[in-house]
């Protein structure tokens, strides 16, 4: 295996030092599949790749702000809550003000 192939591939150590944050952060945020890596008997191995990748990729919250901005000036979207609210049996906002 050459050794470009071996740089690829890197432990806690070195993903930390890659993406400048503590190991701490790197191991518990793989643990809950945030980050991509695998733990084989015990250390973590990441991919220069996979997180090169996970980088570039917008996060979560960030997609669905711009989905909701491009609904903002949708006529329909009024109606559409509308029905969905009479759906479900109850009003938009509570009565109550909870």
């Amino acid at each position: 295996m050459s050794t470009a192939t071996l740089q690829q591939v890197l432990t806690l150590e070195d993903a930390a030092t890659f993406l400048r944050l503590p190991e701490a952060t790197i191991e518990r945020r793989a643990a809950l599949g945030e980050i991509p890596g695998r733990k084989i008997q015990g250390t973590w191995r990441f991919l220069l790749s996979a997180l090169e990748d996970w980088l570039r990729t917008p996060d979560q919250r960030s997609v669905l702000l711009s989905q909701a901005g491009a609904l903002a000036d949708d006529e329909s979207l009024e109606e559409l809550l509308a029905q969905v609210y009479a759906a479900r049996g109850r009003p938009e906002v509570d009565p109550d003000g909870a």
